[in-house]
């Protein structure tokens, strides 16, 4: 079965990659060494040689079990998403002070004295502490991932979400195994040549106690950005080929609703007939509607729709979104119904207030639908901002066309189906929106300054969540930013620690660069052979140009940022 062995390809791969480093050393020292049993000297109690098996068995059962339904069970008990992380890490904890500490551990187990215990200390077989290492274990979210995680995050969990979930956690579980093996070969030799186990015991503990703390503080996430993911390119050939096309597919996982999708190539310049449109589901809230009812595509048939997933920040959607504001103006009244379906990639763009700001600043007056949980997204294994997809009037995807561009075709076809709908119908001139998108390559990728999404940050150092000081490098590479002063790295934005001068720094490449930022007070702007300018931020997040169209364009660019202002990313055009 496909959706079997690319499970477990994608965990093989994943498993020799550079993410699992941070807990082979837990996982290689604690496979010969387990608490000690209650009363008795910690030197005679013998490692059971199934103990790594155990080890294994635990981590792959919960790190399954979490990534499919932790996002669905946390979300249902109204309980923070970082919860069952932090129950790991102090889990984690625990053991480790009880592998120093046997009085400790004893202590802990005094409420469980009654309870049937079938020699629970004499020999402990390890599945409690892997069950705790698969909650913080978090490996590189390769395609194979990304599907598991999509799927459990918007509910849409069936039998093949599961099998590619457990083929996955075993596939990475092989090589973690070897070690847990290796681990437990060493522990017996030491045995036999001291006929102690406190020695093993004591460095098992001071490891569980490190990935415990390190993990408090992100600084496995610290250690992976320093090495280079050498399985990079492999898992690319893995979703790339036609087993990984077939089982992955697009963002999300084919169901019946959406697999007849790949009939439609992207951009083609002829329509196509691609199924069913899927349906538009798991929506919070609907902008733009009378009373704010939500919209049935069953029940537009007769019409042709549009259907664009967008988001109020990114600037692909924004050089976009006039196109499609051109289009409702046009056709709206010919027969063309546009559903914007707003797909957030931040955590700010699931607020409907900012989302309302956005649809008034770019002139949307179509029916606007909140993907807060990437529910339609999923449905149609959407993966791209913007994405267009033109539904004919029998309710049939007949063009898909992802990201910018390709407007003169999108629209071409859009008045074919039209003609086809209303024969009688005599459709306006082509809007001919000039298209503003940027050639491949052309422009510096889009920059996150967030610690969740940080991959062009110029140093020196390293970049972590929490309070830290910074300074400017000697050389900036391009493309790259920099910060300076005291800043507080949240998962989303920076912001300075106080009201001491703070600056970014950004080697760009684009006319048209652009700041997502929030918060209160005025940033000063610096171009390098360009303008200077003060820029007031008040509000929300909102998008500001930073570079103006008689600066440079490429160069450096100076931020000055003041206490009480928020900056979450900049892109460029």
């Amino acid at each position: 079965m496909d959706i079997v062995l690319i499970g477990l390809l994608g965990g093989l791969i994943t498993g020799i990659s550079p993410c699992i480093l941070p807990v082979l050393p837990v996982i290689f020292l604690t496979a010969g060494a387990q608490p000690a049993a209650p009363g008795k000297a910690p030197e005679v109690i013998p490692a059971k040689r199934s103990r790594p098996f155990w080890i294994i068995a635990g981590l792959v059962l919960s790190f399954s079990v979490v990534t499919l339904l932790g996002s669905v069970l946390l979300g249902l008990l109204n309980i923070p998403q970082s919860a069952i992380r932090w129950a790991g890490v102090a889990v984690l904890l625990i053991i480790g002070v009880g592998m120093l500490f046997p009085g400790f551990e004893q202590l802990l187990e005094k409420p469980f004295q009654r309870l049937p215990r079938r020699k629970v200390g004499e020999g402990g077989n390890g599945f409690g502490m892997g069950l705790a290492l698969g909650t913080v274990f978090v490996p590189c979210a390769g395609p194979v991932l990304g599907a598991i995680i999509v799927a459990g995050a918007t509910g849409q969990i069936g039998i093949e979400t599961v099998l590619l979930t457990f083929s996955f956690a075993i596939g990475v579980a092989l090589p973690l195994l070897v070690f847990a093996l290796a681990g437990s070969k060493v522990a017996q030799r030491i045995r036999g040549f001291r006929k102690r186990e406190r020695t093993l015991r004591i460095v098992g503990g001071v490891a569980l106690i490190a990935l415990a703390v390190g993990l408090a503080f992100n600084v496995p996430q610290a250690l992976q950005r320093l090495l280079p993911d050498y399985t990079a390119g492999i898992q690319k050939d893995l979703a790339e080929s036609d087993a990984g096309k077939s089982a992955l597919n697009l963002g999300g996982l084919v169901t019946d609703e959406n697999r007849d999708l790949d009939k439609c190539a992207n951009d083609a310049d002829e329509l196509a007939s691609c199924g069913k449109a899927p349906s538009i589901k798991g929506i919070d809230n609907w902008l733009n509607t009378e009373g704010g009812e939500a919209l049935d595509l069953d029940e537009l048939q007769g019409e042709v729709v549009l259907i664009d997933f967008w988001a109020y920040s990114c600037i692909n959607c924004q050089r976009s979104i006039p196109h499609v504001v051109a289009w409702d103006e046009a056709y709206g009244d010919k027969g063309l119904k546009v559903i914007g379906v707003h797909s957030p990639e931040y955590a700010f763009e699931k607020e409907q207030s900012n989302v309302e700001a956005g649809i008034k600043d770019f002139g949307i007056e179509y029916a606007v639908a909140m993907d807060n949980n990437l529910s339609t997204w999923t449905n149609y294994r959407n993966r791209y901002w913007p994405a267009h997809y033109l539904i004919d009037a029998e309710g049939t995807v007949r063009h898909i066309s992802f990201g910018e561009g390709n407007y003169d075709t999108t629209e071409k076809l859009m008045r074919e189906l039209l003609e086809d709908a209303n024969p009688d119908e005599e459709l306006p001139a082509e809007t001919n929106i000039s298209d503003a998108t940027p050639e491949v390559g052309s422009t510096s990728p889009e920059t996150f300054l967030g610690s969740s999404k940080d991959r062009n940050f110029a140093g020196p150092g390293d970049y972590r969540a929490g309070e830290g000081e910074y300074e400017f490098p000697k050389d900036q590479k391009q493309d790259t930013f920099a910060l300076d002063g005291k800043w507080t790295i949240e998962t989303q934005y920076v912001t300075p620690t106080d009201d001491s001068e703070a600056n970014i720094r950004l080697d760009y490449r684009g006319q048209e660069v652009r700041a997502v930022i929030a918060g209160s007070g005025t940033i000063e702007v610096a171009v390098e052979g360009g303008g200077t300018r003060s820029i007031e931020i008040d509000g929300t997040p909102r998008s500001y140009r930073v570079v103006e169209a008689d600066d440079p364009a490429e160069g450096t660019l100076d931020v000055q940022v003041p206490q009480g202002v928020q900056v979450y990313s900049f892109t460029f055009g």
